[in-house]
């Protein structure tokens, strides 16, 4: 539902980054879950290149030279090289230019190359890297891109740069026909403060997907705009997330604690009286634990 990806107890083991976006890890559960087996997945099923000395430019060489699966795993160690924020090499302005070219001709390759650059250019963070993204996303809306999870990441990679300019193209996914496409653009919105991102979350709170209203009321909620309270108030409601055949009971209560702590950022009395109840009388000790302490940092709540 929020390296290779995003995870379930806010790290992020599978999960799209400790990337550099405002908490757009908050959102675990509500991230598309595409998303997380990959991290895991590399690793258990192929014997990866050996990791040990090389740094971005070698990566980079090998994502061009080297045969098919060289090529996507050296892409996907680029990414964690960049996660690291360790190596000198990253500070070179000529990297995140060899990326966005190789990102460019790769179109028509093993898709998980394409895939783990955009990963690798969110992780990044570079503005450069913006117009290629926008433009791969374009070709998706006209029909020409068919791999769903390099869609997912180029996206995330949008909101973790954190650049206004990819805005208009996040908006216009934001009603893709695709759920899995708009959920991930209404996440990555949550990294802007624009009025053109606040007013598209605020139509994603009317959304018919389920998750794609709740990423939208969490993201409003960080940004301190009271739209979201009545998809925050369903949210913080188990009886009512029960009755969703989509959510098992282990996703309830991670979207019970997103909830609490977007409402711990509002001062609604309706979230006031939802919190009361959830502290009182769910039977989830975290999640009772949660809600007590949200409305201990909450101010009077207004009516």
């Amino acid at each position: 539902m929020t390296e290779a990806p995003p995870t379930t107890e806010g790290g992020e083991a599978g999960s799209p980054p400790e990337g550099r976006g405002p908490s757009l890890v908050l959102d675990l559960l509500v991230f598309p879950l595409v998303i997380v087996a990959v991290g895991v997945g590399v690793f258990v099923l192929f014997g990866l290149i050996t990791a040990e000395g090389k740094g971005p430019g070698d990566y980079l060489d090998l994502i061009r030279t080297g045969d098919s699966n060289r090529r996507w795993q050296a892409a996907y160690e680029l990414s964690k090289v960049i996660q690291g924020r360790r190596d000198p090499e990253l500070s070179d302005p000529r990297l995140v230019g060899r990326m966005v070219s190789l990102f460019d001709e790769t179109k028509g390759d093993d898709p998980r190359v394409r895939r783990f650059l955009a990963l690798a250019l969110g992780r990044l963070g570079n503005a450069q890297a913006v117009p290629a993204l926008v433009e791969y996303l374009r070709d998706v809306r006209r029909g020409e891109g068919t791999d769903s999870e390099t869609q997912i990441y180029a996206v995330w990679a949008l909101g973790a740069i954190g650049d206004d300019a990819a805005i208009p193209e996040l908006v216009a996914l934001a009603t893709h026909e695709d759920p899995g496409l708009r959920k991930t653009a209404v996440h990555a919105l949550g990294a802007f403060r624009s009025e053109e991102a606040t007013a598209a979350l605020e139509r994603a709170l009317l959304d018919p997907v389920d998750d794609v209203r709740w990423n939208a009321a969490l993201a409003l909620a960080r940004h301190g705009h009271t739209a979201a309270v009545p998809v925050l108030e369903q949210m913080l409601d188990r009886e009512q997330l029960a009755r969703s055949e989509a959510v098992t009971p282990e996703q309830t209560e991670e979207i019970l604690l997103q909830a609490i702590a977007g409402a711990a950022l509002l001062s609604d009395a309706r979230l006031s009286a939802r919190l009361a109840e959830l502290g009182s009388d769910d039977p989830s000790l975290r999640v009772r634990a949660a809600a007590r302490r949200s409305l201990e940092q909450r101010g009077p709540a207004s009516p």
